[in-house]
């Protein structure tokens, strides 16, 4: 009889005990949620970090994921607030003006920016600057003399990259459609450009036609596929961002043009590579985005920090890959980044 009093006596303390100590965590737990709110229930941001809004072209493709990757790896470095914001799609310069705008009245320190329209957003980033915000440019360039950095592939280079491959082709007769993204977009005309001072002086070369698309796979696809209809003779295919490829790709295997002409893409993802691998695309000219994320938000911190760049202009380059050499290590790497 003793010993089951007993027993329930220290069921009892221990019940009390754990009764206690749920209480503790229980209060705790709301000290906590309390100081992590504000007044109107909102989360206080860390007021001790400085801040900086990275503002894209978009934020769904793999090259946007790889930047983003890139800019918060240089964030948790340098103990920095960012945001990653761009529109739907590579056309809406006005919803990245609203971003600019709306990261001056959040009071953020700097911005790193890459811009879908050159002349579109030039009087927004000016308006920032003149707000005290310091602006680095990653991948495309804006039309304003007030942008501290640049930091982008070389984008004429590449372009003429993708023309000295198209020029290695053993045809007699080489008969080129171009399939380029927002007219408006820097990067695009500078890589079209590019491309077009390599080729013009072989006697070979016939650019037989050349269409701005919508940045999206779809858009690409279906002009790809009017331009190989209309025009038969064509046997090369230059293309200049990720979406394009893509489009120009499933346009070259729907319409079984595989083994007569060669695709000269940029830019990667799964879908690429596999394509690359297939043969439906010949060379993939690709560029160094977690670079752009990294540098970009690097050199913003150093500008808030009153460090001047050593650079106003840095070349985050291009690799040229194809089947020949797509397995090797360092294309490996590019191709499948790892974060």
């Amino acid at each position: 009889m003793v010993q089951n009093n007993v027993k329930r006596m220290l069921r009892k303390v221990l019940y009390v005990v754990l009764a206690i100590l749920f209480l503790i965590i229980c209060i705790g737990g709301c000290i906590f949620i309390w100081n992590s709110l504000s007044s109107n229930g909102k989360a206080v941001v860390d007021i001790n970090k400085q801040k900086i809004a990275v503002i894209t072209k978009s934020t769904t493709s793999q090259f946007w994921k790889s930047v983003f990757s890139g800019a918060n790896a240089a964030s948790t470095e340098y103990n920095l607030g960012i945001t990653f914001e761009g529109p739907d799609n590579e056309e809406d310069y006005e919803k990245q003006n609203e971003l600019i705008n709306k990261a001056v009245k959040n009071g953020v320190d700097a911005i790193v920016f890459s811009a879908v329209d050159y002349n579109a957003s030039a009087d927004a980033i000016n308006y920032a600057v003149s707000q005290g915000l310091k602006v680095v440019v990653i991948d495309s360039d804006v039309n304003s003399d007030r942008v501290s950095c640049r930091i982008s592939t070389d984008n004429y280079l590449a372009g003429k990259k993708a023309g000295e491959k198209v020029l290695e082709s053993t045809e007699r007769a080489i008969y080129v459609g171009i399939v380029n993204f927002d007219k408006n977009s820097a990067n695009g005309q500078e890589r079209e450009q590019g491309f077009r001072d390599a080729v013009e002086e072989d006697s070979r070369v016939t650019i037989i036609d050349s269409r701005n698309v919508l940045s999206t796979s779809e858009d690409a696809k279906n002009e790809t596929k009017w331009m190989v209809r209309q025009h038969p003779q064509i046997n090369v295919i230059v293309t200049f961002n990720e979406w394009t490829s893509l489009g120009v790709g499933y346009a070259i295997e729907e319409e079984n043009l595989a083994d007569e002409t060669m695709v000269i893409a940029f830019d990667s993802n799964i879908v690429s590579v596999e394509m690359l691998e297939k043969g439906v695309v010949d060379a993939l000219l690709v560029q160094n985005p977690y670079a752009m994320g990294y540098l970009g938000v690097e050199c913003a911190y150093k500008l808030i920090n009153n460090q001047s760049p050593k650079q106003t202009r840095i070349d985050t380059s291009t690799q040229l890959i194809t089947r020949d050499n797509m397995f090797d290590e360092e294309c490996q790497r590019i191709l499948f980044p790892f974060d």
